[in-house]
């Protein structure tokens, strides 16, 4: 790889493969909101199920304009594993908006 994660989408991503909800939700601002495969979701209720409560890891793959896009293989204990998409928005060094998906 030769674009590297920008250092607010690095530290998600970091604070999701150690499975640390402070660090995770540390680097989201208040407001943070996101979708997953084009669906607005409840950002606690999900983040609560597809990563922390089922022990998900990011393995990242490629990385896009600029750090905030990359495609990553995830694992969770409730899906397997996926290739999938992610896209972030930050704001003041925290992440406002992701989007993920199927890739």
């Amino acid at each position: 790889m030769t674009q590297q994660l920008d250092p607010t989408v690095q530290e998600f991503v970091n604070a999701l493969n150690d499975n640390d909800q402070d660090r995770f939700h540390a680097i989201l601002t208040e407001d943070a909101t996101m979708s997953d495969d084009g669906v607005e979701r409840n950002l606690a209720q999900w983040t609560g199920s597809e990563i922390f409560d089922s022990n998900a890891r990011m393995n990242v793959d490629s990385i896009g304009d600029g750090g905030t896009e990359l495609v990553a293989d995830y694992t969770n204990s409730r899906w397997g594993s996926m290739r999938t998409s992610w896209r972030f928005t930050v704001r003041d060094g925290k992440i406002s908006r992701f989007e993920t998906g199927q890739a």
